[in-house]
Parts: structure tokens; sequence; C-alpha cells
């Protein structure tokens, strides 16, 4: 089921604990069944309708917030989620309720010196897609650098830079200006981008996530958050 994108692998734990799984139109409720890989899986319309109320959440991170549990003296971006902060733009923006906190965590990093568009859900399915193995989501940031921005340096951010030993996957990364770099990346390591640029001889000096995969961070003050929309996808 975490396989097919159906739920994450704790989710359907409980759904077929819950006897909310049909294989092939017959309930299946005890957990480590084996079935063969071209069998019909379906969730019952329960399971269904709670996929449906399953809360995911924009949020502008600013910086001095980590994304996910903190060591002491550090806040988490979690802490943000409450009603003073929610940025309701338009009428089907649902109202802010403390069971949308329960369950919710962040799906993907941004440092504690970036900002911008961070994805908390309480869905497994989401998590999977922007965080899973197997993911290949754009994630899109504007990059500022103290330092020269060379053909050379350009072209080895690009593809060609290793980091813990392993080869990243290619980037697309463009000069603005002087300064500025867009860089747009399937993947996201410790500190990627900061470690890139140390790399070919630039500081980072600012750094924002604008956008993943078709969910843009678009006009979402800092510090304040949204619901992703009925109609929005990844």
């Amino acid at each position: 089921m975490s396989h097919r994108g159906m739920c994450s692998r704790r989710e359907a734990d409980r759904y077929i604990e819950q006897g909310l799984v049909l294989v092939d139109g017959q309930v299946v409720d005890v957990l480590g069944s084996k079935v063969l890989p071209s069998v019909d899986i379906q969730l019952k319309q329960k399971a269904q309708t709670r996929q449906q109320q399953l809360a995911t959440i924009l949020l502008n991170k600013p910086v001095g917030f980590v994304s996910s549990q903190p060591e002491p003296g550090y806040k988490p971006a979690i802490d943000l989620i409450q009603p003073a902060n929610h940025f309701r733009e338009s009428a089907w923006e649902p109202e802010f309720t403390p069971r949308i906190l329960k369950g919710l965590a962040p799906a993907g990093r941004l440092d504690i010196d970036s900002r911008g568009l961070l994805v908390l859900t309480q869905d497994g399915r989401i998590a999977r897609q922007l965080i899973g193995e197997k993911s290949q989501i754009e994630k899109e940031y504007l990059v500022w650098v103290k330092g020269e921005i060379t053909t050379d340096a350009l072209n080895l951010l690009r593809h060609g830079i290793e980091l813990d030993g392993k080869p990243l996957k290619k980037a697309i990364v463009r000069q603005l200006n002087p300064s500025r770099l867009k860089i747009i990346l399937t993947e996201g390591k410790k500190r990627q981008i900061r470690r890139m640029c140390d790399q070919v001889g630039l500081t980072v000096t600012g750094l924002t996530r604008v956008r993943i995969g078709k969910v843009k961070l678009g006009d979402l003050p800092p510090g304040q958050w949204r619901f992703l929309g009925a109609q929005e996808t990844f």
C-alpha cells in the first residue's frame, strides 16, 4: 500500500487492523498478510474520508526556526502553526482547529538560516511524494552569494559536485544578477546548497525556497501559514 502511494506504512497498519482494506474485494485485517503484486487493493469509504480530512500546511518559515524537533534553545517551525499566524487568502480557507497539530510533521528540511516554503502534513502520501526515496519533485531556491560567480562555478554547481562521498543529482542553476542565483534541486541533503556553493568558492548570504513542485510560496507573508488548497497538487 505504501509502495503504491496509497498511504504511509503506519497508516496502512492502522487501516488493516481496523478492517478498512479490501484485497480483490475481500477484507484483510491481519498485519503481515501476503498477497501477489497483481492484486487490487482498495480502501473502504471510511478510510478515504479520513484521508480527505488530513491537513497539509504551507508555511513561510523565517530565519531562526528549525524544521523539525530542535535541540534545547531552538524554536521548531510547528510553533508558528497558530490561529494568529493563519493567512486566509480566500473564503474557502478553513479555520484553524487544534486537531491539525496532531501528527503534523515537516515533509523535508529547511535549515535554521534559511527562509521560505516549508510543507507540514498529516498525510503520509504527501510526505512520501515529497521526500520518499524515489521523489523527483523539484525544489526551487533563490540564493544570494558573496564571491565571483564564474562560468566554471556554474557548470560545477549544475553537475559534478560530491557531498558525503556521493555525487549529487543534476541541478538547474541560473545566474540572476552578480550576487544572486536560482537553483532547482530534486534532492535535499543537509545544508546542500550552502555546501555546494562552498565548494566553488561562494558564500551563501541568503536563501529562500520559493517553490516545491507546482506549489509556489507566492505572497504568503513570513511567519504565516495556509492550508494546501483542495485543487493544489505538488
